[in-house]
């Protein structure tokens, strides 16, 4: 079966956070940036990072695992979703130098 791809979505708890974090939070990020790094080694997420959004910056990742079962799984062993939130949905295709599938 044919891995899925999903566009996670990390939501701040407040439109400043990227910008006034405290130590304890920015502790929890760098822990957040470890947990994800080895699953962008091996493939499982393909690309991460913040998106500077006027309206509040927020985290963005782009990842292709077997089911959505394992969406959750992941999202919910992330430091960072201990502080913050998570919203995924599914996407329809993927197009890139590296990957080139559409839904089933």
């Amino acid at each position: 079966m044919p891995k899925q791809f999903f566009a996670l979505k990390l939501v701040p708890n407040r439109p400043d956070f990227a910008q006034t974090m405290t130590a304890e939070e920015r502790g929890v990020m760098m822990q957040h940036i470890a947990y994800w790094k080895p699953m962008l080694d091996t493939g499982v997420m393909v690309v991460f990072g913040p998106v500077m959004d006027p309206a509040g910056a927020y985290g963005l990742g782009i990842i292709q695992v077997d089911d959505e079962a394992e969406v959750g799984r992941l999202i919910a062993a992330d430091p960072a979703g201990k502080i913050n939130r998570y919203e995924y949905h599914p996407m329809m295709a993927v197009v890139s130098d590296r990957f080139a599938q559409t839904a089933s």
